[in-house]
């Protein structure tokens, strides 16, 4: 039985796991925040473009 504990105590493949579900975690939270930041910044774009387009006038030569 003292063997067993010592052995469990000396192994750290559960630790690597941790380490890995962490890495990933923040990972998917980065991407998240990027596509947040990114979708709200293509909204403006559209935004902006459907007002400009709204200003011109079909008839003119456009410069």
């Amino acid at each position: 039985m003292i063997k067993f504990i010592k052995n469990f105590r000396k192994d750290e493949d559960g630790a690597v796991t941790v380490d890995w579900v962490v890495l990933t975690a923040a990972v998917v939270g980065l991407c998240a925040a990027a596509y947040s930041s990114i979708q709200s910044g293509a909204t403006d774009l559209t935004a902006d473009v459907q007002t400009y387009m709204g200003t011109l006038d079909p008839g003119s030569s456009g410069t």
